[in-house]
């Protein structure tokens, strides 16, 4: 059965509801589209947003790839430009007039004393374990432990930083030792400069090694000029910059001491500090490098079992040095492994206090 039809009334209003609709329809029709145009133009559709590539540390695989590139045309042109020079008659003759070695007084020690030995091991041991807690302490998000000194039960740092402080301390003590034993025993004239012909030696030292006709010093009786200037500048330069950067930035600096803040603040402490350890693992990647491109055995008994002769081979195919220093990664590797909040929070809590949060 069809629907009734619908009163006059109830038309007439739902006709003019239908035509009010229409119009105000067509009115927000019109407003939409621009004046004198009849179709209404389609929008374009966005393009999809570029997948960007994914990175290892700053770059991806393969800007990676280029830098790698990049670094080892540098090397090649290197090496090509120190061989050319070296092989021609100017470079012949500044080698001859500056081969390399570090000038030395005559009254400086020859070999190397067993304390010195121990205190090149106990230097490696501490500055692995400080760069791994210190890389620690800048990364962690959540450290896995918390320590508060008795004396001041309110402040609250991170155990890894605890423990970054601790190797700190020790290594400075380690430092002192050798500072003492160094200007005691004449070591200090094998690596500090005494005449400004080091650098002349030093540049033909590093034009040696570009050419890789390295200069294979006997390290029992001295050294090149440039591991002179390296090992001055690792001890008395970047040491000193590693203390006092990390002084600032610890539980023994008088925070509430407003006037020291103003002359030494912690920014400036932490832009010295990080670059002060890039440097120190540069330096021990190309020390370790050496020791091993330039007489395995024998750099090793001169370093680890103080051990070696004026005549470099005497000590070249000894292997005491290569155990001891076997012994002594072992160790380092150890105590890699035990730099952890299980094993370090026993000895924090004689020292401290010791929580999860």
């Amino acid at each position: 059965m069809p629907p009734a039809a619908p009163s006059a009334p109830a038309a007439s209003a739902a006709a003019a509801t239908g035509a009010g609709a229409a119009v105000a329809a067509a009115s927000a029709s019109a407003a939409q589209k621009p004046s004198g145009t009849s179709k209404q133009t389609p929008s374009k559709s966005s393009a999809p947003a570029k997948k960007e590539p994914k990175k290892f540390g700053p770059l991806s695989v393969g800007q990676w790839i280029g830098a790698v590139v990049a670094l080892a045309v540098v090397a090649v042109v290197l090496v090509w430009a120190a061989r050319a020079y070296l092989g021609s008659a100017g470079g012949e003759e500044f080698l001859a007039k500056y081969p390399g070695h570090a000038p030395m007084p005559d009254s400086a020690p020859i070999g190397t004393p067993v304390w010195l030995s121990w205190s090149h091991f106990f230097n490696v041991f501490l500055m692995v374990l400080i760069v791994r807690t210190g890389w620690t302490v800048r990364t962690e998000r959540r450290p896995a432990a918390y320590w508060s000194p008795k004396w001041n039960p309110k402040r609250k740092i991170s155990l890894t930083l605890w423990l970054h402080q601790a190797l700190d301390l020790l290594w400075v003590i380690n430092g002192i030792i050798f500072f003492i034993l160094l200007f005691a025993t004449g070591q200090w004239m094998k690596i500090v400069p005494t005449s400004w012909e080091v650098f002349p030696n030093a540049v033909s030292s590093g034009l040696q090694y570009l050419s890789l006709d390295w200069p294979t010093e006997n390290g029992w009786v001295h050294y090149n000029a440039l591991q002179q200037i390296a090992y001055f500048l690792t001890v008395f330069v970047a040491a000193p910059l590693a203390i006092i950067s990390g002084v600032r930035m610890s539980g023994m600096w008088p925070a509430k001491n407003s006037t020291l803040n103003k002359i030494y603040p912690a920014p400036l402490a932490r832009k010295i500090h990080f670059p002060t350890m890039v440097y120190f693992i540069v330096f021990l990647c190309i020390h370790v490098f050496l020791v091993v491109a330039t007489g395995l055995l024998r750099n090793l008994n001169n370093m680890f079992a103080a051990r070696g002769d004026v005549d470099p081979e005497v000590w070249a195919h000894n292997w005491l040095g290569f155990i001891l220093f076997v012994i002594a990664m072992l160790v380092t590797a150890a105590g890699w492994y035990f730099a952890r909040a299980i094993f370090v929070a026993p000895i924090a809590r004689g020292f401290g206090s010791v929580t999860n949060r």
